[in-house]
C-alpha cells in the first residue's frame, strides 16, 4: 500500500488545516473562556487524561506555569479517582479533562470524583459530541478537527494541545501569543513539505534498533508522546528522557544502532545539544528538532510556547514510517483500541 492510503499518513499531513480551524473555532468562544478562570477563584489547575492525553496534560500544564504563571500539574486520570488525596489537597482547583473520544472510563470517573468532592469546576476538551465526558464540564470544548480513524493519536493530540495552548495564552492574556497561534498552520505546512522525506529516510533505516525521545521543560510531555507513538505503531524499543537525564545511567544503552531524538528549546539550547554531542561521541546517531539550525528546524519565528506543536509531526511520521519498515499496519496497533472502557 501506498503511504497515503492509510488514515495514519493522512491524519498527520492534514493536521495544519485541523489547527487552522480549531483555532477559529476557539476564537469564537474566547470570552467565555476568560470568564471560567476569571470568575472561577482557582488557586490551581490539574489537567488529566490516559495515554496520550496524560502526557498532553504533562505538556500543558509546564506550559500554562511557563505563559501564565499559574500553578498546574499534569496527572493521569486513574490517580486522580483512585489516590484523590495524592491529587489535591483543598485548594480550590480547576480540572481540565483531555479526552479524544470523550469515552475512556478513568477520565469519566476522575471528573465524577472531582465533583463529587467539591474540589472546584471541570473544563473537558475531546473530539466527538454527544460522548459522556461532554456532559460533565462546566464548560465543555468539543474540537470536531481533531477526529481520527487510527487507533494511534496524532491529529487529535495536536488538536487538544493547540486548544490548551489557546487557554493558557487566554488566561495570561497575552494576545501577543493569539497573533502567533495563528501562524502555526502554515508554519506545519512548510515543515512537512521539508522534512517528510527524511522521517521516511530514518524510519526505515533498518540499521536502527532503538529509539529515545529527549525533551525538557513543557517538551518532556511530547517526547512522552512521540515515544509512545514509536512504540503503538511500531513495536520498536523506544522510551523517553529528560534530556540532560539521559547522562544519568540511560547512555549506557547507546549504541551505533540507537537514534536519539532531541527537542531542543532555543533557553537551553547549548545544554540540549550537548547531551546529542556525547551520545554521538559513544557511537549513537541523533536527530535534533527545533527552531533553528538543526537537522528539523521550524524556522517560524514563533515564541518557544506558541511553537510547541511543531515538535509532534515529523516525530509521528518518523513511527509510521517505522511502523511500515516493520510490516506493520500503522492504523491498527497490535492489542490496542480505540477507548479503553472498564467493566466496573
Amino acid at each position: 500500500m501506498q503511504s497515503s492510503s492509510y488514515h495514519t499518513w493522512n491524519e498527520i499531513f492534514s493536521q495544519p488545516a485541523a489547527w487552522a480551524e480549531t483555532i477559529e473555532q476557539l476564537r469564537g468562544r474566547a470570552d467565555e473562556l476568560r470568564a471560567l478562570y476569571r470568575d472561577g477563584g482557582y488557586e490551581t489547575v490539574l489537567f488529566t487524561g490516559c495515554g496520550s492525553p496524560y502526557y498532553l496534560a504533562q505538556a500543558a500544564a509546564a506550559a500554562l506555569q511557563e505563559i501564565a504563571g499559574i500553578p498546574a500539574r499534569g496527572l493521569p486520570a486513574s490517580e486522580l479517582w483512585l489516590s484523590p488525596h495524592l491529587a489535591y489537597t483543598g485548594q480550590r482547583a480547576l480540572l481540565v479533562a483531555l479526552s479524544r473520544s470523550g469515552e475512556t472510563t478513568e477520565t469519566i470517573r476522575a471528573c465524577e470524583s472531582f465533583a463529587a468532592r467539591g474540589a472546584g469546576e471541570v473544563l473537558t476538551l475531546s473530539c466527538y459530541p454527544g460522548r459522556p465526558l461532554t456532559t460533565l464540564g462546566a464548560l465543555n470544548l468539543v474540537l470536531p478537527a481533531g477526529q481520527e480513524q487510527s487507533l494511534a493519536q496524532t491529529r487529535a493530540f495536536t488538536t487538544i494541545h493547540l486548544a490548551a495552548l489557546y487557554l493558557a495564552v487566554l488566561w495570561a492574556g497575552r494576545d501577543d501569543l493569539l497573533d502567533e497561534l495563528t501562524r502555526l498552520p502554515e508554519a506545519g505546512r512548510r515543515l512537512l513539505e521539508r522534512y517528510a522525506e527524511l522521517a521516511n529516510q530514518l524510519g526505515r533505516d533498518a540499521s536502527l534498533d532503538r529509539f529515545y525521545f529527549l525533551g525538557s521543560g513543557a517538551r518532556y510531555g511530547l517526547a512522552r508522546e512521540l515515544s509512545l507513538k514509536m512504540k503503538e505503531m511500531s513495536l520498536s524499543q523506544s522510551e523517553p528522557f529528560h534530556v540532560l537525564e539521559f547522562r544519568h545511567g540511560p547512555q549506557a544503552m547507546v549504541t551505533p544502532s540507537t537514534l536519539l531524538v532531541g527537542l531542543i528549546g532555543e533557553d537551553s539550547r547549548a545544554h540540549e545539544l550537548a547531551v546529542l554531542s556525547d551520545m554521538r561521541a559513544l557511537g549513537g546517531r541523533t536527530l535534533a528538532i527545533g527552531e533553528r539550525d538543526l537537522d528539523v528546524a521550524f524556522e517560524s519565528g514563533l515564541g518557544q510556547m506558541a511553537r510547541d506543536v511543531l515538535y509532534l509531526p515529523i516525530g509521528q511520521l518518523l513511527a509510521f514510517e517505522r511502523a511500515l519498515r516493520n510490516g506493520l499496519n500503522p492504523d491498527q496497533p497490535t492489542n490496542l483500541s480505540a477507548v479503553v472502557k472498564l467493566g466496573q
